[in-house]
């Protein structure tokens, strides 16, 4: 599992074979990662549903309450930072591997946790290894799959994303609904123990891998050659402002549902993360679309999706607000998986840290903007909220304009 082992296949062959849709390879690859990104997103996401009720708990407030997944995604963010480095250095596979191990036993453990505190160490250290799947596994893919279906791979790989986020949200509301969360969290860090074991036997190793340098000065220089670039600070700027729009949305939903007049019971409000199999069908369908319509107008269409469904939510009634929902799902994933599928073709080297640096700033905007939302519930209840999910939108239309304008 080191990256020796991992560059061998290409040094014996002596050859530099891409994966091609169609063939074994292609389907392991690509159920290997799914599984990877469905239980990673079911880690990260399983407390949101539960927001309410670890409120009512531990007697803290939304904005309280919604650091247990604010500090799991800041922690990925700053991980982000070592980990796309080290995959650079040491292999894809055995990174990945280690690390989705490690987020299962840190949740598996925060389910025993009898203090808010202890909780919070639990959901960061769990943050902090499920950095080592988040932007490995897409520099994977961008390295092994044949260039002309990548960006179908890709969203592949982000609507494993998103049943992951609908799974660990939905199995979190129903069981805490009929029993607790915490046989909840037990479950959910059982099933992504599974995963990891899985993971670890159906991925092929890597064969265009080649180890670099993990010097601060190599870093640094790909640091700096990453931000110098035309386009890529503006996909870091557009991950931070579509994540951060979507978690603010998933994380007071739930406070206003909870409430009179809907009254909706947990269960019910874990149920609706079924909106997360829009993007299911989207962030595939988006990765074929950018083939025939390209990249910068995909993402302005989906990024518009998004701003339309969170519009519709401040309407007051419930099947709208549905609708709502599913929409601006819908758009999420299609619009990130345009915008992550852009990281590697645009990378011209060190094409792990450039993963990194994209999900540190998508993952950022998911920390900030899901806390800052708090402040806006408090004082203007859900027109506050869906105002200020508009603005982070409006700016990321903005954002992906120059994209497009520039063409690149």
């Amino acid at each position: 599992m080191n990256a020796g082992v991992e560059a061998a296949p290409a040094a014996s062959r002596g050859v530099n074979l891409y994966i091609k849709r169609g063939t074994p390879q292609f389907m392991r690859v690509t159920l290997a990662l799914f599984t990877a990104g469905l239980a990673t997103f079911a880690l990260l996401y399983c407390v949101q549903p539960i927001l309410p009720v670890l409120s009512q708990e531990f007697a803290i407030s939304p904005a309280a309450s919604s650091i247990s997944l604010s500090i799991s995604t800041g922690m990925l963010a700053l991980g982000l930072l070592v980990t796309g480095p080290l995959s650079d250095a040491i292999g894809r596979k055995s990174v990945m591997v280690t690390a989705l191990m490690l987020a299962a036993i840190f949740t598996l453990i925060s389910a025993t946790m009898s203090s808010w505190h202890g909780i919070l160490i639990m959901r960061a250290l769990t943050g902090l290894a499920l950095s080592g799947v988040a932007a490995v596994g897409m520099t994977y893919l961008s390295e092994e799959i044949h260039p002309s279906v990548v960006a179908f791979s890709m969203g592949l790989y982000i609507s494993g994303n998103s049943i992951g986020g609908m799974s660990g949200r939905l199995l979190s509301g129903v069981i805490t609904d009929f029993s607790s969360w915490r046989v909840a969290l037990t479950v959910i860090g059982c099933f992504a123990l599974g995963s990891a074991l899985m993971f670890w036997k159906i991925l092929p190793p890597s064969r265009h891998f080649r180890p670099i340098s993990l010097r601060p000065r190599s870093l640094f220089i790909n640091f700096r050659l990453h931000w110098r670039d035309s386009g890529l600070p503006l996909l870091f700027a557009e991950g931070f402002l579509l994540m951060g729009a979507f978690v603010t949305l998933f994380n007071y939903i739930g406070y206003r549902l909870l409430a009179p007049p809907y009254s909706l019971s947990q269960a019910i409000v874990g149920l609706l993360s079924v909106v997360y199999l829009t993007g299911t069908w989207s962030s595939p369908r988006a990765g074929a679309m950018t083939a025939k319509y390209g990249r910068g107008s995909v993402l302005l269409f989906s990024t518009s999706m998004m701003l339309s469904g969170a519009a519709i939510t401040l309407f007051s009634n419930l099947w709208l607000i549905c609708l709502g929902m599913m929409i601006f799902a819908a758009g999420f994933f299609a619009a990130h998986s345009v915008a992550s599928g852009w990281i590697g073709p645009r990378a011209r080297r060190a094409k792990g840290q450039a993963s990194s640096l994209y999900l540190f700033s998508y993952y950022l905007g998911s920390s900030l903007a899901g806390t800052l939302g708090g402040v806006f519930w408090h004082h203007f209840g859900w027109n506050g909220i869906a105002a200020f999910i508009i603005l982070l939108l409006a700016v990321a239309l903005a954002v992906g304009m120059r994209l497009r304008s520039k063409a690149i």
